[in-house]
């Protein structure tokens, strides 16, 4: 699955979309895709995720207290 870097437009590949979609990790291992060569993964902040479209990420796989 891709999502979006808000800050820098990148493109980043989710490794673990299990991750992506729990509200309990705040963070996610990605591979920016930049160039044609694979990047090394990184850990990025969901809450500076975005979809491609320009849409934010659901806040139940933000936010632990959502459905309190």
């Amino acid at each position: 699955m891709f999502v979006k870097d808000r800050q820098s437009q990148s493109l980043i590949k989710v490794i673990d979309t299990d991750t992506l979609f729990n509200p309990t990790h705040a963070t996610v291992q990605g591979r920016p895709q930049q160039g044609e060569e694979e990047q090394p993964a990184q850990s990025f902040d969901k809450a500076k995720l975005i979809f491609p479209s320009g849409e934010p990420l659901p806040q139940c796989w933000i936010d632990p207290d959502y459905q309190m």
